[in-house]
């Protein structure tokens, strides 16, 4: 099983060209604003405050890149959806986030966060058709398993694939986690391990 032995903060970047340059695999993490991304990056990487977690939406504004077992990069980017700021700052934030998604040649992977205890958003449907539009490879994860029913969560699940499946053939592999429980943990790093070490 792989256990992540060290991860330490990069850099953070405003543009793609202030990203790291030593072409390292990437892995990026991202979804609506407040969907538990800096808990779930935390917990993956076992370092309890490497992501700034907070109850505000719209914490993370920059590329944050964080250095894991000197042999990949794990990379935070903002959170769409809901933010209380300008919609200029959004804007650039988007601009931001897709030159990265788009221009970044070490990127191999995105993994799209997915709120477990909410019904089908149409702003995750809408960037993740945009994501395979672009040909750009995702898994989605399910975050926050612990704060809803089993059941309720498996409804919201269900409903949410079979509302992909009007953009997708084939759907992309799925993670149910948990931050609180640790749950998912060694599936997704399991699949981390397979896609950074038989990559390049």
């Amino acid at each position: 099983m792989y256990q992540i032995r060290s991860a330490v903060f990069s850099k953070s970047s405003a543009k793609i060209d202030q990203c790291p340059q030593d072409n390292l695999p990437e892995i990026a993490f991202i979804g609506r604003s407040n969907v538990g991304k800096s808990s779930l990056i935390n917990m993956l990487t076992g370092v309890k405050n490497l992501a700034k977690t907070s109850s505000t939406p719209g914490k993370t504004q920059l590329i944050n890149h964080y250095l894991v077992d000197n042999a990949w990069y794990l990379v935070d980017l903002p959170g769409y959806g809901y933010a209380k700021v300008p919609m200029s700052e959004k804007a650039k934030w988007e601009k931001m986030t897709w030159d990265y998604l788009l221009d970044r040649k070490t990127l191999l992977y995105v993994f799209v966060l997915v709120d477990i205890r909410i019904k089908p958003q149409k702003s995750d449907l809408d960037f993740i058709r945009k994501l395979g539009e672009n040909g750009i490879a995702i898994k989605i994860v399910f975050t926050k398993e612990d704060k809803v029913k089993t059941m309720e969560g498996q409804r919201n699940i269900m409903a949410f694939l079979e509302a992909l499946k009007e953009d997708w053939d084939i759907l992309p592999e799925y993670f149910v986690t948990s931050s609180e429980k640790r749950s998912g943990k060694v599936e997704m790093l399991g699949l981390i391990e397979e896609i950074v070490f038989n990559s390049f």
